[in-house]
């Protein structure tokens, strides 16, 4: 049993890593793809491997028996969580140094437990409160460079603004995710909304960026290909993977507990693969924040703790 907790344990350290590495990689294919190419490359990939996964667990019926309503769902996340993400992530990466980018991931828990709190009436504590301001506070630092006044006036640059974008494609994804889970399972999701977003990203590259993009990818450096197969393979299929196991053993509070360590690790290896420097700021910012977000697991744990004690 020792073993067992300490694989998933370590299994989640990796996919905090993959998921810190996915900005830099990120960074690479923005400068090098046209990115709504790229991105609808990596999701189709990520989802014929997840199709394979659903498979050989034998839920490949899950599939089959989804309703319309069901559909709907998985498209409106997909639209948001796929199609949305993808188009802000790479298009700040493309002016935004990848370890200060990263820094966004801090205010995806905070966004998403301060929409449930209003909108499902889910339960917080005083903890998770300040948890969250420390959070919000630390990560708008980073990524505002020390100065948070610039991020509501002309000297913020467009970068910033869309990384914001991605917090909120991704708080919205959780959010509808959260209805559609009701009725669908977490891997029969994940891999329909892969697919479909691969499919939105199809269309949108056609549309937007025309069938030169495609042609043009062929051009593109061993580089750039590599890290849109990580992506893929390693920052979506795997790290899910890893993560659901955790969910499954360790409970959903200790899982995403790890979550903290992105932007650690994001900022970390952009300067180790990219040479970006970090800054003062940065450290400072990313530290503040990282604090908060376990902070909010702490005030979660807390919180369902009281809750079984209630119950019992």
């Amino acid at each position: 049993m020792n073993t067992l907790r300490t694989s998933t344990h370590l299994g989640l350290i990796g996919m905090a890593v993959l998921w810190g590495a996915s900005w830099p990689w990120g960074r690479i294919v923005a400068q090098a793809m046209p990115p709504l190419a790229a991105a609808s490359l990596r999701f189709f990939l990520a989802g014929l491997l997840l199709v394979l996964w659903l498979y050989r667990s034998g839920r490949m019926g899950a599939l089959r028996v989804l309703g319309p309503r069901q559909w709907a769902g998985l498209a409106c996340a997909s639209a948001v969580g796929v199609l949305g993400y993808s188009v802000f992530f790479l298009q700040a990466l493309k002016t935004v140094p990848a370890g200060k980018a990263a820094m966004v991931v801090a205010l995806n828990p905070v966004l998403t437990m301060l929409f449930a709190a209003l909108l499902f009436r889910e339960r917080v504590n005083a903890i998770m409160c300040l948890g969250l301001g420390l959070a919000v506070t630390g990560a708008l630092y980073a990524l505002s460079g020390g100065a948070l006044g610039d991020l509501v006036s002309s000297s913020s640059g467009v970068g910033e603004w869309l990384l914001l974008g991605c917090a909120a494609c991704w708080v919205a994804y959780t959010l509808i995710g959260r209805i559609v889970l009701i009725r669908v399972d977490a891997l029969t999701t994940t891999t329909a909304t892969a697919l479909i977003g691969a499919a939105l990203l199809l269309m949108a590259s056609i549309a937007l960026e025309g069938s030169s993009a495609w042609t043009g990818l062929a051009k593109a450096p061993a580089i750039a290909w590599y890290s849109v197969v990580a992506l893929a393979l390693g920052a979506t299929a795997l790290a899910y993977a890893w993560y659901l196991k955790g969910v499954q053993e360790l409970g959903a509070g200790v899982a995403a507990a790890y979550m903290s360590l992105v932007p650690l690790f994001g900022m970390l290896l952009s300067s180790f693969w990219l040479g970006e420097p970090v800054t003062s700021s940065l450290l400072g910012g990313g530290a503040t924040a990282i604090f908060g977000m376990l902070l909010m697991n702490i005030g979660r744990i807390r919180l369902e703790r009281t809750s079984h004690s209630a119950t019992a």
